[in-house]
């Protein structure tokens, strides 16, 4: 996310906790403007359905479970009933939260139902460092009557600045952990860490914590045996995957959040190089530089800085709310509000797709920082001022 965005929307809200969420009335979208009058139209609607909840960064399923754990900037996570509209407190822990540091992600492992294990991603200060850290947790299956215990750290990554530490945490279908980092902040990547595969910022890391701690890495992973690279990465030239999942085939979708002039939308796959900071999006990083696209991925999709100027990844829509969404990719813009879904490309196929291409399912007087999907395939948006709401039909 864009740091001086996260600065200044700092907004509190008093929750009593356990309590009842209100009711509200659904957010109506804004007349389409700029280029989202030229795309397709597919309306929604958001449909608040808690209203206490301060600056989430991630909303996860409990597996087995229709109950959601919904994380806060600030260090704290609840639980969340969207059926019953109760919440409670779930975990508490001290974070730096400056800029875009602070209580950032979860993943369940796939066998929480067995193991009870779970990671979360946060910043905190180590020796006077800022630091990502990655942790292993452990918990009970009902988070109203089980609070998560720290087991251990998984990974600790010095920042060297407060800002592109993305946040995010996922199980593939591989069974193997998913963590993406940003290249390490200010602007225009000082350090050159989006081309440099001896550190682990810039980079998709892909990891197996199924066995003893800290973590293995995979024998397959695509630099393993390498001089002068580190083989947790999975793919690199990433400049701050701030929300990225998973797609129903498997394929890993990364919305990575630019820098002047393209937000974008990539398919990562093994060993790839995404381009940053020689290019941004599909173009020659800084505009009028020379450049070669040899060996870099594209992404599928780039919006320019007119429709917003910090991307939200989200999900491949599984739900019933909205039946003309189904099997489309949803994600939407931080600073505009706007929310937008792709047809994704078949696998293999690498043809950009033409910025008017994208679905326009409207845009909100809201600032989303995140998505999540419950247990029965409801997609939820998460507002940084302090809400959580779900995608329902207009």
């Amino acid at each position: 996310m864009r740091h001086v965005l996260l600065a200044t929307l700092l907004i509190g809200c008093s929750s009593a906790e356990p309590a009842k969420a209100k009711d509200a009335p659904s957010v109506t979208a804004k007349a389409a403007s700029g280029l989202d009058a030229q795309r397709r139209a597919l309306p929604i609607a958001l449909t608040p359905v808690l209203s206490d909840v301060e600056q989430p960064t991630d909303i996860q399923a409990v597996p087995g479970s229709t109950l959601l754990i919904i994380l806060q900037k600030e260090g704290k996570a609840i639980w969340f009933d969207p059926a019953k509209k109760a919440q409670g407190p779930w975990l508490d822990i001290k974070v730096n939260t400056r800029s875009e540091q602070g209580l950032l992600g979860l993943a369940f492992h796939p066998d929480f139902a067995k193991n009870g294990r779970l990671y979360l991603n946060y910043s905190v200060d180590v020796d006077g460092e800022r630091v990502t850290r990655v942790d292993a947790w452990k918990a009970g299956p009902d988070p109203r009557s089980s609070k998560p215990t720290r087991v251990g750290t998984v990974l600790e990554v010095g920042q060297p600045y407060p800002n592109h530490d993305a946040g995010q945490l996922a199980f593939g279908p591989d069974g193997m952990l998913y963590i993406g980092f940003g290249d390490g902040g200010a602007a225009n990547d000082p350090h050159g860490h989006g081309q440099d595969r001896s550190t682990l910022l810039g980079n998709m890391l892909r990891v197996n914590v199924d066995g003893p701690l800290p973590y293995a890495v995979p024998k397959d992973n695509p630099f393993v045996g390498q001089a002068g690279v580190r083989p947790e990465i999975w793919a690199y030239g990433l400049r701050n995957p701030w929300r990225y999942s998973f797609a129903p085939d498997g394929r890993l979708v990364v919305a990575d959040v630019g820098q002047n002039t393209w937000e974008e939308i990539t398919i990562v796959g093994r060993g790839e190089n995404h381009g940053w900071a020689s290019r941004e999006a599909h173009v020659c990083f800084p505009i009028g530089k020379t450049c070669t696209a040899t060996g870099m991925i594209d992404p599928i999709y780039a919006y320019p800085r007119a429709d917003g100027n910090s991307v939200t990844g989200g999900f491949v829509y599984t739900g019933s709310a909205v039946p003309a969404l189904k099997g489309k990719y949803v994600f939407a813009d931080f600073g505009s509000g706007r929310i937008w879904a792709l047809d994704l490309p078949a696998k293999g196929q690498t043809a950009r797709i033409p910025e008017a291409k994208a679905w326009s399912l409207g845009q909100f007087d809201i600032n989303p920082s995140t998505f999540g999907v419950g247990s029965d395939g409801t997609l939820y948006v998460g507002d940084f001022r302090g809400q959580i709401l779900a995608v329902t039909a207009p």
